[in-house]
């Protein structure tokens, strides 16, 4: 794209004082020509982004995670499992659930950019963590979502996007309570994890979950034939949804460094 171009062609420091002078003295109008240049331009998706007002937003989504693992609780064939399949299958599929949740609590949220951080930042940061001891990673074929204890690793505007837009496809939809108890079983039991000892067990509780929303779908909404194939979109728009982002972009700004992990532990095993 033309942003990229430019960056290779002018990387001068003497280009770049220019450039500065020339943004101070232009106009509010080519500014904001700029700012919409840049949401079109490709490098746009890249840029880093935070939350606009971080308490309120990441005051909800602790809520719905709170509601979410209460749910999962209350799943009685989810209780019959050991414990060690319980964590492993919480440990999976705890964003796209409460991607769900904040949907069906329709929690919105607004991002502002973030600058990015100095070179000089970048190099600190580096040597803190190499002279720090390396943690102990968790066990293989378990999922691992931790928030470091370096400076945030925020979400770009092309992540942000793909959360908005899934939380846009479910609103347009209109799902209903029961449709999302069933979406979220499906995810829920996902036979597909390695490491999972009750692989039929949990492949067969799927297969049920997914059956009751084709009968539920079939019920209420007989006119609309397609509604399943749209709400089986929606599982697919999940898989785009990455763990860690949402760890990031929700409950950083109020945690702060945190192994996830350990707080699903801690919050499964508790009385919710």
């Amino acid at each position: 794209c033309r942003c990229c171009a430019d960056g290779r062609r002018h990387s001068s420091i003497l280009y770049n004082i220019l450039r500065s002078e020339e943004r101070v003295a232009s106009p509010a109008g080519q500014g904001s020509r700029r700012g919409q240049a840049s949401r079109d331009c490709p490098c746009g998706s890249r840029r880093r982004v935070a939350l606009r007002s971080p308490q309120v937003t990441c005051k909800a989504a602790s809520a719905v995670l709170v509601k979410t693992l209460r749910f999962v609780q209350n799943v009685p064939c989810f209780q019959e499992l050991p414990l060690e399949e319980q964590l492993l299958l919480v440990r999976s599929c705890w964003a796209p659930l409460l991607v769900l949740g904040l949907a069906q609590d329709q929690v919105h949220f607004e991002t502002v950019e973030s600058a990015e951080p100095s070179m000089l930042q970048r190099i600190l940061t580096t040597r803190r963590q190499s002279e720090q001891p390396t943690p102990r990673g968790p066990a293989p074929g378990r999922p691992h979502h931790s928030l470091g204890g370096g400076p945030p690793h925020l979400p770009s505007a092309g992540e942000i996007q793909a959360i908005k837009g899934f939380l846009a496809k479910c609103w347009s939809l209109a799902i209903s309570t029961k449709e999302y108890a069933y979406l979220k079983g499906t995810v829920l039991f996902n036979p597909d994890l390695p490491g999972l000892q009750c692989t039929q067990y949990i492949e067969g509780l799927q297969r049920e979950a997914q059956q009751a929303l084709n009968e539920h779908v079939r019920l209420i909404h007989r006119g609309d034939t397609a509604r399943f194939a749209k709400l089986n979109v929606v599982l697919s728009l999940l898989r785009s949804i990455n763990a860690n982002v949402i760890a990031e972009l929700f409950f950083r700004p109020i945690i702060g460094a945190v192994n996830m992990d350990d707080m699903l532990l801690e919050m499964l095993c508790a009385k919710l």
